[in-house]
């Protein structure tokens, strides 16, 4: 038996600060903490025997196993049915306040819904990524594992006379394991809390369930403020749900993903730390977010930006680094877990990111856009923001004509790529508008200089004639998928015959029954081994470019085959392989985000199908 569940076969919880992955047979495989970029408490997702674990799962006989959210929550609920009695495991996490903290509690609500189900129940922390020891003590209320500084503490959830769940082993691994028999009608189980100011205590059903519904009630509050009523309104819920789960409260930074190491292919090497905040992706998710009227998490990340722009001025060579960790700081240096096997196989295991200190001028074009969106939906840069965004332009003007190592951050050198380029041309465009809008002080005749010669350089340069395409870069007949956003961005109209043209050219060569690959690395080495599956962002942006070119019968088909792909909760890791499997880091904000983009524009081109 594969010790290691399909990636797909997840779902995940969170406070607003860090997150866990819970498998569909109830096991927490991954969680860090006190934030999404810490180290593991629980990566058996990566190492099924070094990672540490967190099981519950019916104790004996044949079980079916279920998961489901409480429906418009981020609450998790996997449901067991035996032969004597169905169970259910309710795992979720109080949303933690907006200040840092390294409280955090994770709450397994165990409860016996018909007949009889006795739990086994199994806490296998291990700390620091597997690389630092802890000990366990168990009393009679709770277990404390420590290892120091850090230490995790399990509150028993039984009533004053109950003895189940007092009754704990501890292994000689350190970890605990205890059987909890319940019947109809019982709730029981346990509170995992870091950072907890005193030792394990007794906490009454009744108090589980007060956390229970006022979790419910903040995360039903919270999606309450959504104005999109089109034709997919649950699917761009727990799109919409999952990527506030990225967020972290304190700062308004939110991640590309609360997952490192899973690959692109299994068994393969692009493995990647994602547990961090690109401004790129957040920018799009905050793009995204506004769509469905959601503005708290915009102004949010416009502060973190400023903040990071103020904190770079004057020390590096770019107005701000591709990406940073949540808290702002930008020491991401890469580095292997050379002791952890990986998911099945697939070596090697990365923390960190080396493509922190890479170039991407593209980064700009997306911030711009995100700005420009929200100041659309009235929220208007202030004295300070405005200040960062004009030097960002200033910066820009001197120096978008130069290579660079591209939005798909390959490993294979800088180049002339031509979305680099196209963003370079956005970030000006917004940036004009938003200052003659509203009457912001800036040389915006110098800014609209730059656009234009971007402009006539990609259209020069970055068309193709014997491709009849827009290129991936300049001085090659390479296509890719990133170039899918031209129209979308106002760069060319929808209908122009060249983009029709481009389309035409990126199904024949980048799109496979619908789903679509960013590029084709033997056509254009990426400096990097191995393959990988096809891009479900470059997926979506398909679908919104079908769409904005008048293809909406086969825009549709695209997006509706499309979600086929997710899993039983809704959920999208980076990539699809070709069994149709989930690939890369899981969930991810870059599927998510695309997915609420096309749905958005599928929805308005086929109300207005005539414009």
């Amino acid at each position: 038996m594969d010790p290691y569940p399909l990636i797909a076969d997840h779902g995940m919880i969170g406070d607003l600060q860090t997150a866990a992955l819970v498998s569909g047979d109830g096991t927490v495989d991954w969680f860090c903490c006190p934030r999404f970029d810490s180290p593991s408490v629980f990566g058996a997702l990566l190492d099924h025997r070094r990672g540490g674990h967190c099981r519950v799962r019916p104790a004996e006989g044949p079980y079916t196993a279920r998961q489901l959210y409480f429906p418009d929550t981020a609450i998790l609920i996997t449901r067991f049915m035996t032969p004597s009695g169905t169970g259910e495991v309710v795992d979720f996490m109080p949303p933690a306040s907006t200040r840092a903290t390294d409280n955090h509690r994770l709450y397994r609500m165990l409860r016996c819904v018909r007949g009889n189900v006795d739990f086994d129940v199994e806490v296998a922390p291990r700390f620091d990524y597997g690389r630092r020891e802890h000990t366990t003590h168990a009393t009679g209320h709770g277990v404390i594992f420590d290892s120091a500084p850090f230490t995790l503490t399990l509150h028993a959830v039984r009533e004053p006379d109950d003895e189940r769940l007092v009754q704990m082993r501890v292994t000689d691994d350190n970890a605990v394991r205890a059987r909890l028999p319940l019947s109809a009608g019982q709730v029981r189980g346990f509170v995992l809390e870091s950072g907890a100011e005193g030792p394990p205590r007794s906490i009454r059903p009744a108090e589980v369930v007060r956390a229970f519904e006022d979790t419910a009630r903040f995360w039903r509050g919270w999606l309450a403020k959504s104005t999109y009523r089109g034709r997919w309104r649950e699917t761009l819920n727990r799109s919409a749900v999952t990527l506030k789960l990225m967020t972290y409260a304190p700062t308004g930074a939110i991640v590309a993903a609360p997952t490192a190491g899973l690959p692109e292919q299994i068994g393969g090497g692009r493995n990647w730390d994602y547990r961090y905040t690109w401004i790129r992706d957040a920018s799009f998710a905050v793009y995204s977010l506004l769509g469905l009227g959601f503005t708290e998490e915009a102004a949010d990340f416009a502060r973190w930006l400023a903040d990071r722009y103020q904190a770079g001025r004057g020390g590096g060579a770019t107005p701000l680094d591709i990406m940073y960790k949540v808290d702002g700081s930008s020491d991401l240096a890469e580095v292997t877990l050379d002791h952890w096997e990986g998911y099945r196989g697939s070596r090697p295991v990365r923390i960190g990111n080396g493509a922190a200190g890479q170039l991407q001028l593209d980064i700009y074009g997306e911030l711009f856009d995100s700005v420009y969106h929200a100041h659309q939906h009235g929220l208007q840069a202030g004295h300070r923001g405005w200040q960062a965004l004009s030097g960002v332009l200033d910066w820009l003007g001197d120096n978008w004509d130069q290579p660079d190592e591209g939005i798909w951050e390959t490993r294979g050198g800088r180049a002339d790529f031509t979305y680099a380029r196209l963003m370079s041309w956005v970030a000006f465009d917004r940036g004009i508008r938003i200052a003659e809008t509203l009457r912001r002080p800036g040389p915006v005749d110098r800014w609209r200089a730059q656009r234009d010669r971007i402009y006539a350089q990609i259209w020069r340069r970055g068309w193709h004639p014997g491709r009849r395409a827009f290129v991936q870069r300049y001085d090659s007949d390479v296509l890719d998928a990133s170039l899918l956003r031209m129209a979308q961005v106002g760069f060319v109209a929808p209908n122009d015959p060249k983009w029709f043209a481009t389309l035409t050219a990126m199904e024949e060569d980048l799109v496979a029954d619908s789903l679509v690959y960013r590029y084709d690395p033997n056509a254009s080495p990426d400096g990097l081994p191995g393959d990988e599956g096809t891009f479900s962002l470059c997926t979506f942006n398909y679908v919104n470019a079908l769409a904005g070119a008048g293809y909406l019968d086969k825009a549709r088909l695209v997006f509706e085959k499309m979600l086929t792909y997710g899993t039983h909760l809704g959920l999208y890791a980076e990539e699809i392989g070709p069994t149709g499997e989930q690939l890369g880091n899981f969930p991810q904000a870059f599927t998510h985000l695309s997915l609420i983009d096309a749905a958005v524009t599928l929805d308005h081109a086929l109300d207005h199908p005539h414009g």
